[in-house]
């Protein structure tokens, strides 16, 4: 049996390289690093040096990772009342939409079954489901899962599975270093960008997002899609790369990628929601 021969560092991911390279320059400029890892360098064993570095660099602390799941499982309660309370409304959603919306209710209480699993099985207890309020502080006005409410019901829908995804999106590099909660929030992120496509469907929308366009929702929900016009993406900025203006341009651009939003960006989108 033949073993090539690389050098280390060609084995090395050039995602872990870039990271260590700026802990490297830290640590040239005398930055603080962990007393195991200056150990380490101190010895020369740079083998070790480099795998306690990419620890270092990649590791999310538990309170972190439970901090991601815990947020994940506020939005989901969120979601899974909303539904619950929609489905259970007498004449509120149109018949023929009825089964779609009865699933979506399904996934998104499985949704919150699991993640109160998975924080339990970290030794953690659950966040507790607080009250919601559905007409935003009055934004959504006189809203109540009435007859008669049913498009308002489907704006609610659009704002609330366009703000999981970004919001999933947003939260997945904080779990890179715990597979089982990063595979869990990536396979949530995926069926509520599903669902999103399908309700967006349903009020005659196209599935994606256009720039920073709200579309018919009102004003409030702007933050839902503030910085979705970003065309750069990779390093790249997308108006320079071949046949881009052929393709669409900004338009087809902006669609062709989502964003993420941060904690505290969903937390101000969500926060007019909590009673």
């Amino acid at each position: 049996m033949i073993i090539e021969a690389r050098p280390i560092l060609e084995s090395i991911d050039p995602e872990i390289l870039a990271t260590l390279a700026a802990r490297e320059n830290e640590i040239a400029q005398g930055a603080s690093t962990s007393s195991s890892t200056a150990a380490l360098l101190a010895l020369g064993s740079i083998p070790i040096a480099l795998g306690a570095l990419a620890r270092d660099a990649y590791a999310q602390a538990p309170s972190d990772v439970l901090d991601v799941l815990q947020f994940a499982l506020l939005l989901e309660y969120l979601e899974a009342e909303f539904y619950q309370r929609g489905v259970a409304a007498s004449g509120l959603i149109d018949a023929a939409d009825r089964t779609i919306f009865t699933t979506i209710s399904g996934h998104e209480t499985i949704h919150v079954t699991a993640l109160r699993s998975l924080i339990s099985a970290k030794g953690a207890t659950p966040l507790a489901k607080p009250n919601f309020d559905f007409t935003a502080k009055g934004n959504v006005a006189g809203f109540n899962f009435a007859a008669g409410q049913y498009e308002t019901f489907k704006v609610l829908a659009m704002a609330f599975e366009d703000t999981g995804v970004r919001a999933y999106k947003g939260q997945a590099p904080r779990l890179i270093g715990d597979a089982a909660a990063l595979s869990a929030a990536l396979s949530i992120h995926s069926v509520e960008a599903r669902h999103a496509a399908e309700i967006r469907r349903l009020r005659g929308k196209k599935a994606w997002i256009s720039g920073s366009s709200r579309d018919d929702l009102p004003a409030f929900t702007q933050g839902i899609y503030a910085g979705e016009e970003n065309e750069l993406q990779g390093g790249l900025m997308l108006s320079t790369l071949p046949g881009y203006s052929a393709n669409g341009g900004s338009t087809a651009g902006t669609e062709a990628f989502d964003e993420p939003l941060s904690k505290a960006e969903v937390t101000a989108i969500i926060t007019p929601f909590l009673a």
